[in-house]
């Protein structure tokens, strides 16, 4: 068998090729929804991210008789670094072949190119920040994936074990059924509970007549502001500024549905919580075949604003400030989002990946209908002292 040769892309084709890699690998499977083209592709374009001010980061394929056969990110967040107290490199969008000798040598390759950059672990799959797909699946393979969320193979796993890497940290999602009949999520007792931490704090729901409103407002960089401060001592969590907050709400900004947008304030009228879901763009993908153009996007437009029937909400984001999160403030998240939920003949939400170890995020679920139906895991190596 001829042996494996790692290259890293130097050219845009060769760009292009590492994104579709995904799509190609997974095409004939129904649980997978491949990286968006296009928006892949600006996440990966250091003129247009704004983490590459203080993230480096290579790309390289895996090729067998030239033909690729893998792929993956390296990745060095300094800002992370600095933060934590540590000299990683992230493994990002690795995907392989069922072949040891393919992900040995991507492996290898990271580490070397982070050894030489004088990094002493490896650590991933992570992106550039938190709000890039992150984790490895480990369980639910059988389950249909998100556009914000990775999917892959069961033997990647057992891949990373058999090349020496060990978990490091896990995520677990749920779904949270649309509640029906005598749940207790449904009954007038959980909404009371909204209503009493409206009249003891003050606490109250800010709603949006449009897109407009949210934007000229600047709500999304507001609520970005309420993860970097709720989010601070989560795992590996990297701050977000001013630049990349606008980045990621000209890209959220499109998908949002007011209808699903929850934003708490206080007494005083500052946001000190949000809950965001949207409708599930999934199948929609998978029908672009990952491409927004030429005609790709009148799939995703269908979902978003055509009046169908959908069955899934995408739970993108839940965050309350520190200070706030004993006082009830999820419970107008859900008395506000339940009835939306019920009205639009949803069957369930699935939330994004939440940390296992996080127990006060964990609490919040308790008395909603749900299960945990996927886990996911970051895995880590030391690599030793740079060269």
């Amino acid at each position: 068998m001829q042996t494996v040769s790692v290259s890293q892309i130097s050219t845009s084709k060769e760009m292009r090729a590492f994104v579709r890699f995904n799509y190609e690998l997974y095409k004939d499977c129904p649980y997978a929804v491949p990286d968006l083209l296009e928006d892949t592709l600006e996440t990966f374009d250091a003129r247009r991210n704004p983490a590459f001010r203080f993230c480096q980061a290579a790309f390289f394929l895996a090729r067998r008789e030239g033909r690729i056969v893998g792929r993956v990110a390296a990745i060095i967040n300094t800002r992370a670094n600095e933060r934590w107290g540590k000299q990683e490199v992230r493994f990002g969008w690795i995907d392989f072949i069922d072949d040891i000798e393919v992900s040995r040598a991507l492996l290898d390759t990271v580490e070397q190119w982070g050894r030489e950059r004088g990094m002493t672990r490896m650590v991933g799959p992570l992106g550039f920040t938190d709000l890039d797909p992150e984790g490895m699946l480990t369980e639910g393979f059988d389950q249909l994936s998100t556009l914000c969320s990775i999917y892959n193979y069961p033997y990647y796993p057992e891949h990373i074990a058999r090349l020496g890497l060990v978990k490091e940290a896990g995520w677990v999602e749920r779904k949270v059924f649309i509640p029906k009949g005598q749940h207790e999520a449904n009954n007038a007792k959980y909404f009371r509970i909204a209503q009493m931490v409206k009249q003891r704090y003050g606490f109250r729901l800010r709603h949006f007549r449009s897109r407009r409103e949210i934007k000229k407002g600047g709500y999304v960089q507001k609520m970005l502001g309420i993860v970097n401060r709720a989010y601070v001592d989560l795992y590996g969590f990297s701050q977000l500024d001013e630049q990349q907050m606008d980045w990621y709400a000209d890209r959220f900004l499109l998908m949002l549905d007011r209808r699903f947008l929850s934003v708490v304030e206080n007494a005083e009228g500052e946001i000190i919580g949000i809950g965001v879901c949207m409708i599930s763009l999934s199948r929609a993908v998978q029908k672009a075949k990952a491409k927004l153009f030429p005609f790709g996007w009148w799939y995703i437009a269908k979902e978003l604003w055509l009046k169908r029937k959908h069955k899934i909400l995408d739970m993108l984001l839940i965050g309350v400030l520190p200070e706030y999160q004993d006082k009830g403030a999820n419970a107008l998240f859900f008395a506000d989002m339940i009835p939306g939920g019920i009205s639009g003949g949803y069957e369930y939400a699935e939330t994004n990946p939440q940390l296992e170890d996080n127990l006060a995020g964990q609490m919040i679920w308790k008395n909603l209908d749900c299960c945990i139906h996927k886990r996911r895991a970051v895995f880590a190596k030391d690599i030793g002292t740079p060269q």
